[in-house]
């Protein structure tokens, strides 16, 4: 183990996980449902979705790697080339969370960030993240730091208020004539029941780009709610257009705040199913361009793992002095 490799501090960057490939479909899909593979049905109709993409299943995973890429560069401009080293780990597929963490491991890391590319924490998303790379890392010897939220960071926030602003300048219309329509992944209702922040947190970060564009006429709803037979946050996409509708509506501006990149919740369950019902209820719908790898959304994730470094310092120090 080298000194330079040991004193830099790894970061681990989550997110979902994509299959590399159409021909990886199932095995993704098994690992989703914990080791059950998906009926023919279910594999076909995910599928499906990945095929009405264009470009199909590629984009997603290339853009995750962008990124993480982009993530690097930013910690390396704002906090010295060599201080962070900037790992993947996806929850469903590879490279693992364990993975990502195992190659810091090799690498001689002795500290580690751990960011999920969602703003918003929950404790079945984000906190589930968190768990497995924090256990990951005590098996390994690592100090480990999570990052729970940032979103609130007044960039990520300056970020999205900008794209809302480009969202109504493509409409081709005046703020007052577009409703802005913020959503998220919908997550089981029994969150509800558990103090989760995960809505409140959404909300909060709807608000605040609403105020940073200058929008008052704007809601909340949620879509890509899983099929799993049991009740999930409400009201969806599809039944809020139906209602915007009936309420005589005619032009609506998505915003998907719980997400950061273009991937399969935005490009079809937007882009292809929330669009076509926008047009049979005879709505025009556009959504905003996503955060990607923009540059302020990196500095936002830069600011919170420096942010979170400091603890991991702090903690050092702490340790050291009641030795």
């Amino acid at each position: 183990m080298s000194d330079s490799a040991s004193a830099a501090i790894g970061v681990l960057v989550m997110s979902y996980g994509t299959p590399e490939s159409l021909e990886g479909v199932e095995a993704y899909y098994t690992h989703i449902r914990r080791g059950h593979p998906p009926t023919e049905e279910q594999l076909e109709d995910l599928t499906s979705r990945y095929r009405a993409i264009v470009g199909g299943v590629f984009p997603l995973r290339e853009n995750t790697n962008r990124q993480v890429a982009a993530l690097q560069r930013k910690l390396d401009e704002s906090a010295g080339a060599g201080r962070f080293v900037c790992y993947q780990g996806l929850k469903h597929a590879s490279p693992f969370i364990e993975d990502g963490v195992a190659a810091m491991a090799r690498d001689g890391i002795r500290s580690a960030i751990g960011i999920v590319l969602t703003p918003q924490y929950s404790s079945m998303s984000v906190g589930g993240y968190l768990k497995r790379a924090k256990e990951a890392a005590e098996q390994h010897g690592i100090a480990f730091a999570g990052v729970e939220s940032y979103h609130l960071h007044p960039v990520l926030i300056e970020a999205l208020a900008e794209r809302v602003k480009g969202g109504i300048g493509k409409l081709g219309v005046t703020a007052d004539e577009t409703l802005v329509l913020f959503s998220a992944h919908s997550l089981p209702a029994r969150i509800l029941e558990m103090n989760d922040p995960y809505q409140d947190q959404l909300l909060e970060t709807s608000k605040a780009v609403a105020d940073a564009a200058g929008i008052e006429r704007w809601q909340f709803t949620w879509q890509s709610a899983g099929q799993t037979g049991q009740p999930w946050l409400g009201p969806d996409i599809l039944d809020t257009l139906a209602g915007l509708a009936n309420e005589n509506v005619k032009r609506v501006l998505v915003t998907p705040v719980g997400f950061v990149s273009d991937h399969l919740e935005v490009l079809y369950d937007i882009d292809i199913e929330a669009k076509r019902r926008a047009s049979e209820l005879g709505l025009n719908l556009e959504r905003i361009e996503m955060l990607n790898d923009d540059p302020k959304y990196m500095q936002a994730l830069s600011d919170s793992v420096v942010e979170a470094a400091g603890r991991i310092d702090a903690s050092s120090a702490s340790g050291a002095s009641g030795a």
